[in-house]
C-alpha cells in the first residue's frame, strides 16, 4: 500500500509558541501536497543553548505546546503527525529528547526518547554535552501503521548501525530519523550515513532536519532527505531555511530490495577474539 510521505524542515528558534506556530504551517501545506504521513525536525519545540532559559519555557508531556498542537494538526488533517522531537520536562529535573506519532484521532501512538547522547568536542570548537541535561531513552520500536512497518531514530542515533539494524529484523519497513545536524557534522557525514542505513537494512529513511542559523547561534545542517530501500535519494531540501520534501513511498521495494540481497537472512553469529600481532623473540603464530 503506498502512501505520501513528507518531512519538514525548519529553523527552530527559542520560542516554542512561535516554532508550534510555524510547524502547523508547514504541516498544513505539507498534508495539501497529499501526504498521509508528516515528519517535522528533531527539537522541533525549540533549539537553545542556554540551558537555564531552555528550563524555564519546558513543560512536561501533558503541557507542552508542541505536543497539543501535533495532536491537534493530526485531527484535523486525517494525518499521521510525527513530532521528531522535542524536549519534555521530566519529574527527576532532566529532560526527555522525545519523539511522538499521532494518529489520525489525535491520539499517541508511540513515544521514542532519544537513545544516543551527542557528547563530541568538535575540530571547530564545538562542543556538546546532551548527557548533562537529558535522560537517554533505552527502548526501541516498530510500530505497525496500516500502511507501512517503522522504526524510530532521532539525529546521533544515525550512527549506531546496530539499532537500525535490530529494527530491520523486527520487520521495519520505513526508518525515521528527525535531526538537528551541526553544519560540520553534516557537510561530512549526513547524507552518506542516511543512504547507509538505508541500504544496509533495504528500508525506505524519511529524514526531517532543522536548517540554517538559529536564533541561539548554532547552525544546522539542513538536507532533509527521502530515500528508496536502494539507497536512491527521492527527495531533499537545501542548506537553509524552512521546506517541505515530499515523496511516494512503496513497501513493496522494500520487500524487492531484500529479494536481491537478502543480507537480513544471510547475517551469522560470529566471535570476536583479539590477538597480539607481535611477541617478544619473534611473531605470533
Amino acid at each position: 500500500m503506498s502512501f505520501k510521505a513528507a518531512a519538514v524542515q525548519m529553523c527552530s528558534g527559542v520560542d516554542p509558541v512561535k516554532n508550534a506556530a510555524a510547524m502547523a504551517r508547514l504541516v498544513r501545506e505539507a498534508a495539501a501536497q497529499g501526504a498521509a504521513y508528516v515528519q517535522t525536525p528533531e527539537m522541533t519545540g525549540m533549539l537553545q543553548r542556554d540551558r537555564a532559559a531552555a528550563r524555564a519555557v519546558l513543560a512536561d508531556e501533558t503541557h507542552d505546546i508542541i505536543v497539543r498542537t501535533g495532536s491537534e494538526l493530526a485531527m484535523e488533517l486525517g494525518i499521521y503527525m510525527h513530532v521528531g522531537s522535542t524536549a519534555i520536562a521530566l519529574d527527576d529535573g532532566k529532560i526527555a529528547n522525545r519523539g511522538f506519532l499521532f494518529g489520525p484521532d489525535g491520539r499517541i501512538l508511540n513515544r521514542y526518547d532519544k537513545i544516543h547522547m551527542f557528547d563530541v568536542d568538535l575540530d571547530n570548537g564545538e562542543s556538546w554535552r546532551e548527557s548533562a541535561s537529558y535522560t537517554a531513552g533505552s527502548e526501541a520500536r516498530v510500530l505497525s501503521l496500516p500502511f507501512a512497518e517503522m522504526g524510530f531514530a532521532i539525529c546521533y542515533d544515525v550512527r549506531f548501525p546496530a539499532l537500525f539494524r535490530a529494527q530491520a529484523v523486527a520487520g521495519a519497513e520505513v526508518m525515521t530519523v528527525p535531526a538537528a545536524f551541526t553544519r560540520q557534522t553534516g557537510e561530512a557525514h549526513w547524507e552518506i550515513l542516511l543512504r547507509a542505513r538505508a541500504i544496509e537494512n533495504g528500508v525506505f529513511v524519511i529524514a526531517a532536519a532543522q536548517a540554517g542559523r538559529h536564533e541561539d547561534g548554532r547552525e544546522t545542517f539542513g538536507h532533509s532527505m527521502i530515500i528508496d530501500p536502494w539507497g536512491t535519494v527521492l527527495a531533499s531540501a537545501g542548506a537553509t531555511g524552512e521546506a517541505v520534501i515530499v515523496a511516494e513511498i512503496d513497501p513493496g521495494a522494500v520487500k524487492a530490495a531484500h529479494d536481491k540481497i537478502p543480507n537480513l537472512r544471510n547475517g551469522r553469529e560470529f566471535s570476536v577474539e583479539k590477538i597480539a600481532g607481535a611477541v617478544a623473540g619473534g611473531v605470533a603464530a
